[in-house]
């Protein structure tokens, strides 16, 4: 899997990083970790491992993962979380699927036949439920979790998108941009694990009030 660089924003994740890069030891894949360089404990713990790290130049979530696809040589990338919540061996069922109906990009889903999740609460659940729908319904999107971004797609591809969301609403903008430029997706069923270690970054109300008035703006922007 030489041809995929996995794309790993890694804020404040010294705890579960390491163990993470632990595991994709045995897999060949490029990685790519992207991080504010002020994430001292951070970058020291990863030293002992072959990635390239790039520094992004603001914060966000968003912003790294627009800095990790700029900067991506390989012909594909794959969004992969820090934390270990992502299942490793689906990123070769991810891209056997993306080849053979010719998508684009494909997305993780928790929310179809074979899939789970180990860390939805019961708000979670139902804002990604409402977030999906306002996908399928007002920008026609083909896939069933909006809001999990465990994603592989062609790098070139989504340079051409020109993302700019620097939070969490990167999470919506990158599917809808996508349907809007005439670019196949999907989704693929995902199992979700809960983060090994360290604390999660998300906030259910500010990030979803966010993620919503993205989607409002885009929905009346067409770009």
């Amino acid at each position: 899997m030489k041809n995929i660089t996995l794309i790993i924003p890694a804020k404040d994740e010294s705890e579960s990083l390491p163990l993470v890069l632990k595991k994709l030891k045995k897999y060949d894949f490029k990685i790519m970790v992207v991080l504010h360089k002020s994430d001292l404990k951070t970058i020291n713990s990863i030293k002992p491992f072959k990635v390239k790290i790039v520094f992004q130049n603001n914060l966000g979530y968003g912003d790294a993962l627009i800095k990790g696809i700029n900067n991506c040589k390989t012909e594909f990338f794959c969004i992969f979380n820090a934390d270990g919540s992502f299942k490793i061996s689906e990123i070769t069922k991810m891209k056997r699927i993306l080849n053979s109906k010719k998508l684009d990009f494909i997305f993780g889903s928790r929310y179809q036949k074979n899939a789970y999740s180990h860390d939805d609460t019961a708000l979670t659940y139902i804002g990604n439920f409402f977030f999906t729908k306002i996908g399928q319904i007002f920008f026609k999107l083909p896939i069933t979790d909006i809001l999990y971004t465990f994603v592989l797609g062609k790098a070139q591809k989504a340079k051409k998108l020109k993302l700019k969301s620097k939070n969490f609403a990167f999470c919506v903008e990158l599917p809808i941009k996508a349907v809007r430029n005439k670019m196949l997706i999907k989704s693929s069923s995902s199992v979700e694990f809960k983060r090994i270690a360290g604390e999660k970054k998300v906030n259910e109300f500010r990030d979803g009030l966010k993620i919503l008035y993205s989607m409002v703006k885009l929905f009346f922007k067409n770009v």
